[in-house]
Formats: C-alpha cells, sequence, structure tokens
C-alpha cells in the first residue's frame, strides 16, 4: 500500500514476542482486533525479538525460529502484508534509541510497580536473577508503541498495564519538552505542539480465555493451550480435558465460571444455540459435557481451517524466504516512520545536530 494512501488514516501497533506458536487466547485477546483494524487503519504488527532475549539470551536459535513461526501464524491468520507492516524490532533502531531516552522519564521503582512485570517475575520463576534487560523491556515496550505514534494499541486484558506506563511516558515527554501543558486533555496532546499522541488499549472481546485445564489462563508454558495451528485432531483430544465437575448429562449444570461455557460464548456464533445449550445443561436436560466439547471442538476447526490452508503456503522449501521477504518489506518502511518520529523526539531535546538516512538491504 502506497505512503499516500496511509497518510490520513488512523495507526495502530500492537504485536507479540516470539515465545512460540499463538493459540486461541491470542485469537480473542488481540488478533480479532488486528484483522477487523487492518480494514481502515495503518497498521504496524511488531515481532519484538529483542525482548526474547531478556529470558532466554542463551536461545537465540530458537527466538529466530519462533519469529518466523509467529509471522506464519499472524499470515494463517489474515494479516496481509499488502495493508498492513509485519515489522522486524531488531532492525528499527529508532526503538532502541527511544528506549534509553524514555528510560530517563521514568522511575526505577515505577517500573518495578508495574503489575504485568511482577506477574512475569513470579510466573517465569525469576526470583531475583532475571537481567537488568528484564525490568528495562518494560520502558522498551513503550518505545516500540511510541515510535510509531499510534492511535490504538490492541492488546490482551494483561498488557494493559504496560500500555498505561507508556501514556504516562508520553504525556512526560511532551510535558517536559514540548511545553505541554499537564492539565491538556489526552486526546490534545498533538494538537498542543506534542511529538507524541496518547495511546489507547483496544482490549479483544475475551479479556482472559482459559486454557484446556480449566483452570489456568491459556498458556504454552502452562502446556494448555489450543495453538492456532493445531490439527483437528488436537483440537478435539485439547478440548476432551476440560474438567467442569459435572458427573451426569441428567445433573443440573452451572454455567457461570463454567470453563467449558466460557468457550461455548467465545466460539460458537449461534446465539439461537448458545442459548439452548445453557438452558439444557442448567435443566440437567440430558445434556452431557463431552456433547459440548464436541459442538465447540468442531466450532473451533471451522475457524482454523481456513488458517491451516494458509499456513502451509508458507511451510514449504521456500516458506522461510517468503516470511523473510515480507518482514523486510514492512521493515523498510516502518524505519522511515520511526526515524521520522525520532528525528521529532531529537528536536524537541535540542538534539537535532544533523539528519541521517537509514536504509536495509536488499
Amino acid at each position: 500500500m502506497s505512503d499516500s494512501a496511509t497518510a490520513t488514516r488512523p495507526r495502530v501497533l500492537t504485536g507479540d514476542t516470539p515465545t512460540g506458536r499463538l493459540h486461541l487466547g491470542h485469537w480473542v485477546g488481540s488478533i480479532e482486533n488486528r484483522l477487523e483494524l487492518q480494514e481502515d487503519h495503518d497498521c504496524f504488527f511488531l515481532l519484538a525479538n529483542m525482548h526474547a532475549f531478556t529470558t532466554r539470551s542463551e536461545d537465540a536459535d530458537e527466538i529466530r525460529a519462533d519469529t518466523l513461526e509467529i509471522v506464519r501464524d499472524w499470515l494463517a491468520a489474515g494479516i496481509d502484508p499488502n495493508r498492513s507492516c509485519v515489522v522486524l524490532q531488531t532492525e528499527v533502531p529508532a526503538i532502541a534509541e527511544l528506549t534509553w531516552f524514555f528510560a530517563m522519564l521514568v522511575p526505577f521503582n515505577r517500573v518495578m510497580r508495574n503489575p504485568t512485570l511482577k506477574t512475569e517475575i513470579d510466573s517465569k520463576g525469576l526470583g531475583d536473577k532475571y537481567s537488568f534487560g528484564f525490568p528495562m523491556y518494560a520502558v522498551g515496550q513503550c518505545a516500540d508503541i511510541l515510535a510509531f505514534r499510534p492511535v490504538y494499541v490492541p492488546v490482551g486484558e494483561d498488557q494493559v498495564a504496560h500500555i498505561e506506563m507508556c501514556r504516562e511516558i508520553a504525556r512526560k515527554f511532551n510535558q517536559v519538552f514540548c511545553g505541554v501543558d499537564p492539565k491538556t486533555e489526552d486526546e490534545d496532546y498533538e494538537a498542543a505542539g506534542g511529538v507524541f499522541p496518547i495511546p489507547q488499549a483496544k482490549v479483544g472481546r475475551v479479556a482472559r480465555l482459559v486454557g484446556c485445564d480449566g483452570k489456568q489462563k491459556m498458556s504454552k508454558s502452562l502446556n494448555n493451550a489450543i495453538f492456532l495451528s493445531d490439527t483437528p485432531k488436537q483440537v478435539k483430544k485439547k478440548m476432551g480435558k476440560i474438567y467442569t465437575g459435572r458427573q451426569s448429562p441428567d445433573e443440573p449444570g452451572v454455567i457461570e465460571g463454567n470453563p467449558l461455557f466460557q468457550y461455548v460464548d467465545a466460539f460458537i456464533h449461534d446465539e439461537e444455540r448458545v442459548a439452548e445449550l445453557k438452558r439444557r445443561y442448567e435443566a440437567g436436560d440430558n445434556l452431557g459435557d463431552g456433547h459440548v466439547k464436541v459442538e465447540v471442538a468442531d466450532a473451533i476447526n471451522e475457524l482454523l481451517e481456513p488458517m491451516r490452508q494458509r499456513r502451509a503456503e508458507y511451510e514449504g522449501p521456500d516458506g522461510d524466504d517468503l516470511v523473510i521477504d515480507i518482514i523486510r518489506e514492512g521493515t523498510k518502511r516502518a524505519n522511515d516512520l520511526a526515524e521520522e518520529t525520532l528525528w521529532k523526539a531529537k528536536e524537541a531535546m535540542h538534539l537535532d545536530f544533523f539528519p541521517r538516512d537509514l536504509g536495509l538491504g536488499s
């Protein structure tokens, strides 16, 4: 898509850290929103491969492979590289420079109070042995976003705290270096002379999809994920693992808080059928968990089948080359925008000694 065609469209930035294949939690939490937004927004989707090194610095080969796998998942899901930019974080140097500048605007204790960061430290068992770069990534994520000056950031519920810190940094930069009045409304910061808009989080329709263990949030690390690349057989097997505690199809069931019916609501789109399943389940009207699981698995497989077909195009002998070409083209355009942002920031900070040109190899 030409720059002129996107110049007047609202901008969107989001992305994923390459930690493995994407799953249904990513789909309902963020990817659905990305597909909708790419229709009439200027979208940049970031492969945050540098962030992966904060906890996996000895796994460079795996991080590279995971990076390509995430792009395959995006393309399979319907991300269109002709309408959206797929961007490789480590090839956008403006992000690293902005991270350094932003780190001067946020106190260390504010970074460490970020609840998402604290949760990751606990869930990954990092204790006090995490790298210095690990908390730094929370600031880096703000640079990931603000380098592209977006209006919206589609994220899962667990990432909202990161977006709030990003909003704080954007306000602080605009106030300190651009003279914007702190009383300015968020939507007016750019009009008031600020470099950065104050972006808004856009949370998906299911804030927290439970995994197929029926207990924890869906996660690769907890081995409870249904992946976008799973086969029909794998989907049915994983759905069969969900435990509700109900013993008999004639036993009245509970809908509220039932993990199985979170899947019913999320993936069966026939509202009349959903209402009927709930009515019979609550009444104990000869409707077993197994039958509901089969219907949900069928609905999930109907969703995933077009993804499996699109994914196959990028899994052949030339698959990696096709993916890398898409990343390269998106990153070229991303650098144009990120360098413009960095120059605006340097002008505001009186660091605009001379401009620079940046290019990527073919």
